[in-house]
């Protein structure tokens, strides 16, 4: 064999773990022999977006950066030498919103050293205060890519945003659905369009009430500069405002941005609703607190068909058809709502959504709206739907009290093992097998690393039996209110498939 048919060869594996994709050609450009099978790499670069955390002059936000251990990327081997691994995130222009436009005239304050990851295991923290905090773009390279995870929290003690706002930072993608936002009176949604890139995107946005696609201007061809946020108020964008369950989809014409929206209810709170599940006929909408007022349910059907849902419960002891809420009704292109009152009863549950008839899937997207507290003492958070775990997920920031984690078992039993990385100032990892039988939801609140100094990361992986979704819930309470956020997990795509080299390689000789 050739040794430039090697480096080739080499080559193409190395391009692959970067970009899930590579073909192999001879040096005299004919097609190399199809392989026969592919395996899994890890990635050697990773890319996260995090939007402007708030507009108060009282927020106080942290960021957490965190890559896990147990996977190495080999980088630099095609090459025959290695590149030193970096975990960086940068200032996006235009980062602060006013009046929707993302333009204030002030110099935007940048985070403290936001993500400064030098190896995998360890949690590193910064902190940024006010409301001159920007966006931030950035990547991980090496083996601080893959499964790099930076987790955004914002209290907001006072004022018309106040609250406790949680979001896992991004991956820039074309396409995002936003289940449970609102352009009622009350409610002030902003949608967060953030370009990584060193080109501009432009990027479309719709708007889904109860009666179908809402009449809107300034929806279409949106520019996003390279490197920038644009924020946009979703009641400024129809002519319909005052509706108070609404579904977002944004969409790219051209390039890719990181989308997130945040809401804000006068008198309930604010929190950051993260983008739900791809459209699918099932849905899994994890972690619903025990003590929760309040549970709506906001589901919309982007095909062509109606969707009815069959609506249940998973809780520790088993799947129940909640009291009068067994089913959902999705009309086709339309918004549909529910409360679920007395949903949880004291325990923390996930909601189960189905086809009715299973000869009859329709693709739905769907996000709980979650209230906890009464009266002035309230506080809101949102959870998506979301995919099952395939490999491994991450969620950063955990406190020693207050985080609770759900794994939930729609199907068949599965095994997973639970990862608590070292604190950010210092503690002992600890890592847990968990059996979650079929049709249950199990709860962590005790996995905390041993001799914990600052905050900490929680990693799920499954290890065999059917499909785990997972949440966990950060609860922060102050002055009598109840705050708290929930994040999904997330498979963090910390490898990606690439073809192997086929061993026949007689025909490039």
């Amino acid at each position: 064999m050739k040794r430039t048919t090697l480096s080739l060869i080499a080559g193409a594996t190395a391009l692959a773990a970067v970009t899930g994709f590579a073909a192999l050609t001879a040096p005299d450009g004919t097609a190399a022999p199809e392989a026969k099978a592919t395996t899994r790499l890890p990635v050697e670069r990773a890319g996260l977006v995090c939007p402007v955390p708030s507009t108060s002059e009282v927020a106080e936000t942290l960021y957490t950066s965190y890559t896990p251990t147990g996977t190495s990327t080999g980088a630099g081997s095609a090459a025959g030498k290695a590149e030193p691994p970096t975990a960086l995130l940068r200032t996006a222009a235009g980062a602060t919103p006013s009046g929707g436009t993302g333009k204030t005239g002030k110099t935007p304050k940048a985070a403290k050293a936001p993500a400064t990851v030098t190896a995998p295991g360890k949690p590193v923290t910064a902190e940024a205060d006010g409301a001159s905090v920007p966006a931030l773009t950035g990547s991980a390279t090496g083996a601080l890519a893959p499964g790099w995870t930076v987790q955004q929290t914002t209290v907001v003690p006072a004022g018309g945003a106040r609250g406790l706002l949680g979001l896992g930072c991004g991956v820039p993608d074309t396409d995002f659905w936003f289940p449970a936002a609102s352009t009622a009176k009350d409610r002030q949604d902003y949608v967060h369009l953030t370009n990584p890139d060193d080109t501009a995107a432009v990027a479309d946005i719709e708007l889904y009430g109860p009666e179908g696609l809402l009449k809107s201007q300034f929806t279409e061809g949106i520019p996003v500069p390279a490197r920038s946020t644009v924020p946009v108020l979703l009641s400024t964008l129809t002519s319909e405002a005052g509706r108070k369950d609404v579904t977002v989809h944004v969409t790219t014409r051209s390039g890719r941005v990181g989308a997130a929206v945040a809401a804000a209810d006068d008198k309930l709170g604010s929190d950051w609703i993260a983008p739900a599940a791809d459209p699918a006929s099932s849905a899994v909408l994890p972690g619903i607190p025990a003590d929760a007022t309040s549970v709506r349910l906001v589901a919309f059907a982007p095909g062509e068909e109606d969707a009815d849902l069959k609506v249940q419960l998973v809780t520790a002891s088993g799947t129940i058809v909640p009291a009068g809420a067994d089913s959902l009704h999705v009309k086709s292109g339309m918004t549909a709502a529910a409360d679920l009152p007395d949903l949880t009863r004291g325990a923390v549950g996930s909601l189960l959504l189905t086809p009715s008839d299973p000869k009859k899937p329709t693709p739905v997207v769907a996000a709980l709206q979650v209230v906890r507290g009464k009266g002035a003492n309230t506080e809101i958070a949102f959870i998506p739907a979301t995919a099952a775990v395939s490999a491994r997920a991450t969620v950063a920031d955990n406190r020693a009290k207050g985080s609770t984690l759900s794994l939930t078992a729609p199907g068949a039993e599965a095994r997973v093992k639970v990862t608590a990385s070292a604190g950010s100032a210092g503690g002992t990892p600890v890592s847990r097998t968990v059996t979650v039988k079929a049709g249950t939801t199990t709860v962590l609140t005790d996995l905390v690393p041993g001799g914990l100094k600052g905050s900490y990361a929680l990693t799920v992986e499954p290890l065999s039996g059917g499909k785990v979704h997972a949440a966990r819930t950060l609860a922060l309470p102050e002055d009598g209110v109840p705050m708290f956020t929930v994040q999904t997990f997330v498979d963090d795509r910390g490898t990606v498939e690439v073809p192997s080299a086929h061993q026949d390689l007689g025909v490039l000789d």
